[in-house]
């Protein structure tokens, strides 16, 4: 569903790598601005590359369609790097060597299979940025930019990065839901639990997401998005085919209720109101995974204390293109035990390392999660949740690339490897279905996601 939703949690008052009595909701502070463009890129990222070379400097130098790439909207993607060769490829024998630049997934998921995982690593490249008005954005509403006093909403807001310069795990958090700043998304996407014997389990949805941008994008007290829209239609697994789910989620609004969620029953033909929808409900074929594990994290953080744990280099899933090119077919892709990372591409990145843990006396199937966002666009592209004994259960990735028409970064199929019972849930497959549409079409109007609207599509 909409990545974009809020949250009623208190302040974690944290700032990267100490602890700090201020308030979460703060504005960003006119030096912190001022760094957006010097030290830091427009979204907060630093600048400059590491030491040893190894990540390069941003460079931004490509805005939409690479020079020299042939792309017409509607097409897949060229890859703008497909002549390179991974660098080298990690595997449980050599492990060790790369272990610091490895998440704790990642090591998991090499040492549970040692014989088939592998991580090709190419070189890193920062090469694609945003349009200048979305920098604008960030820096005009960065200086009044401000929480709720409960935390559940924002107010005078940008669409991307409401805090370039986080300083606690909840503007982190918020920095993370607004990551993906495309404002619609038309797609049939395949979905597939692979079992440990290798069986499957598929699924396929129609999905629709919708948030229209104000009129006035630079006056100061009127928000260029209000509401976030979100349709989701089944059409497998057979027994659920038909039912229609459709949400919208308020960013500026203070307490708990600030999604509205409606269901459609094939069965009944009714639609009936969903008073809770989010958190640990489960989804997807089989209800392997959670409604807030979409794209990694999703919705309400209220019942989690959040904390910036600090930054990292390690190698992330980036610059996905052989994931959505129909040649690889999901026989191919979906193997035993986990994907076949052949198809994947792998760079190192700085990435800032959020933690969720649950809050005293709420509940949720994970008791704890650390998300590892791309410093470059705030996506999570690698998360580690456990359960209530300590134990890494999943751990999930997200691999990305940059969407040419879109102009903005997005998710590509994502990986949620269930560690104790061995198998895993594939999510937004298109390599054998249609191509998403990333840009306004003619069901994109608030009355298609109306209740009314499920009920008059599902009879």
């Amino acid at each position: 569903m909409s990545r974009i939703v809020h949250s009623t949690l208190r302040a974690c008052v944290f700032a990267a790598g100490a602890a700090l009595a201020v308030a979460s909701y703060a504005k960003t502070s006119p030096e912190d601005l001022a760094k957006l463009s010097g030290p830091l890129t427009p979204m907060g990222a630093e600048r400059a590359g590491n030491e040893d070379g190894t990540i390069p400097a941003w460079s931004g130098k490509w805005f939409g369609t690479p020079p020299g790439v042939d792309y017409k909207p509607g097409q897949r993607y060229p890859d703008p790097y497909a002549s390179e060769k991974p660098l080298f490829v990690i595997t449980a024998q050599n492990m060790q060597q790369y272990a610091a630049r490895l998440t704790d997934g990642e090591k998991a998921l090499l040492t549970k299979y040692p014989d088939t995982f592998r991580i090709p690593v190419y070189p890193s490249h920062r090469d694609f940025r945003y349009a200048e008005d979305v920098y604008k954005d960030i820096r005009q509403f960065g200086a009044i930019t401000t929480m709720t006093k409960d935390q559940n909403g924002l107010k005078d807001f940008p669409p991307v990065t409401p805090f370039p310069v986080p300083k606690t795990g909840v503007e982190a958090m918020w920095n993370l839901r607004f990551a993906s700043l495309i404002e619609c998304e038309t797609a049939t996407y395949d979905q597939a639990v692979v079992y440990p014997d290798g069986n499957i389990a598929w699924g396929k949805v129609g999905y629709y997401i919708y948030g229209p941008r104000g009129e006035d994008p630079f006056q100061p007290k009127n928000p260029l998005v209000t509401k976030t829209f979100a349709r989701v239609q089944t059409q497998m697994p057979l027994s659920d085919r038909g039912t229609i789910i459709t949400s919208y989620d308020q960013w500026d609004q203070e307490g708990s209720d600030t999604r509205r969620a409606w269901a459609y029953n094939p069965g009944t033909r009714r639609v009936r109101q969903m008073p809770e929808y989010g958190f640990d409900q489960p989804i997807g074929p089989g209800g392997f995974r959670t409604v807030d594990d979409d794209r990694l994290f999703n919705g309400s953080g209220e019942r989690y204390e959040w904390k910036i744990v600090g930054k990292r280099e390690v190698y992330i899933p980036y610059n996905n293109y052989k994931l959505m090119d129909p040649s690889i077919k999901y026989a191919d892709l979906l193997t035993k035990g986990h994907e076949n990372t052949q198809f994947m591409r792998f760079e190192l990145h700085r990435v800032w390392v959020l933690q969720a843990t649950l809050k005293q006396g709420f509940r949720h199937q994970y008791a704890k999660r650390v998300l590892y966002l791309d410093e470059d666009t705030w996506n999570a592209v690698a998360a580690d949740n456990y359960d209530a004994r300590g134990t890494l259960w999943r751990t999930n990735l997200a691999p990305t690339l940059y969407a040419y028409d879109a102009k903005s970064f997005y998710s590509t199929a994502v990986f949620y490897h269930d560690m104790i019972s061995g198998a895993y849930y594939a999510d937004r497959l298109t390599n054998q279905t249609d191509m998403p549409v990333l840009s306004k079409t003619s069901k994109m109007t608030e009355a298609f996601f109306s209740p009314d609207a499920i009920r008059g599509d599902g009879n």
